[in-house]
C-alpha cells in the first residue's frame, strides 16, 4: 500500500490545531461583543494576522513583535527590512501589517482633508504622527491652507537621512504661492523618537516665515513628530 507523499514546500506551515482554532474563535467572539478596546494589543496584533497566517497560532509572533519594537502602532510602521529581522515574517506577514498601516493613514488623511482648521488641532497632529513619526528617514512635510484654514494641499516637500532633510525656503513659499495658499503649517519628524527642535528647525523655520509675511502668508507652526510624542515651535515660542 503506496505512503501518501509528503508535504515537499519546506515553507509549508504546519496544520492548525483545533486548540489554535478555539482560540481565534474566542479572540473574534470578544472582538465583535466587547469591542476592540477589551482586547490588548497583542491580542490585536494576532488578529491582524490572522489572515497572512492562517495555519499558524499568531500569539507568540505577535508577542515577538511588540517585544521588538514596542507598540501595535511601531509594528505596523517597522521599516520592511527591521520586520524582517523577526523570525516567522514573511511576505505575506509584512503585506498585511502594511495594508493596516496604510489604512490607518488613508482614514486619518481623509478626516483632516474633510476640515482642516484650527479648531481641530488634535486631529492635525494625530494625523501629521500616524503618516510620519515612525518613518525611518526624516520628511519635511507641508500643509498647505486658504484663507479659511480649509486644507488645499498636503505634500511632502523633501525626504532626506536619518537625521537631516534639505529645506529650501524659498521653494516651499514659491510652492504656497502657486496653490494661492494664504497659510501654511510646516511638519517633520525625528526619526530617533525625539522631537525636540534643533537649532537648524528653528534658524529654518524663521527663514520661511521672514520670506512669508511680506508676500501676506502665515505660518501658523512648525510640528515635530516622533514616535515619543511631539513638539510645536509655536507652542514653545521658538518663533
Amino acid at each position: 500500500m503506496p505512503m501518501p507523499a509528503k508535504n515537499s514546500d519546506p515553507n509549508a506551515e504546519p496544520a492548525e490545531t483545533p486548540h489554535y482554532h478555539g482560540h481565534r474563535e474566542r479572540l473574534r467572539e470578544r472582538f465583535y461583543t466587547a469591542g476592540p478596546d477589551a482586547l490588548s494589543d497583542y491580542e490585536l496584533l494576532e488578529m491582524a494576522l490572522f489572515p497572512a497566517l492562517p495555519r499558524r497560532d499568531t500569539k507568540p509572533l505577535a508577542k515577538l513583535l511588540l517585544k521588538k519594537f514596542g507598540s501595535f502602532a511601531e509594528v505596523v510602521h517597522a521599516p520592511e527590512a527591521r520586520l524582517r529581522e523577526v523570525d516567522g515574517i514573511k511576505d505575506a506577514s509584512i503585506n498585511q501589517l502594511k495594508l493596516i498601516a496604510a489604512a490607518a493613514g488613508r482614514i486619518a488623511k481623509g478626516e483632516i482633508k474633510r476640515s482642516i482648521a484650527l479648531s481641530s488641532w488634535n486631529d492635525v497632529i494625530g494625523y501629521c504622527r500616524s503618516s510620519m513619526a515612525f518613518a525611518d528617514k526624516e520628511q519635511f512635510r507641508l500643509l498647505f491652507l486658504d484663507k479659511r484654514n480649509q486644507l488645499i494641499a498636503d505634500e511632502v516637500q523633501q525626504t532626506g537621512t536619518v537625521d537631516h532633510t534639505p529645506v529650501y525656503p524659498r521653494e516651499v513659499i514659491k510652492r504656497a504661492l502657486e496653490l494661492s495658499a494664504t497659510a501654511l503649517i510646516l511638519v517633520h519628524n525625528h526619526p530617533s523618537g525625539d522631537p525636540t527642535p534643533s537649532q537648524a528647525d528653528i534658524q529654518m523655520t524663521k527663514a520661511i516665515v521672514d520670506i512669508a509675511a511680506p508676500l501676506g502668508i502665515s505660518v501658523h507652526d512648525h510640528i515635530i513628530v516622533g514616535k515619543n510624542g511631539h513638539s510645536s515651535l509655536k507652542g514653545m515660542r521658538l518663533f
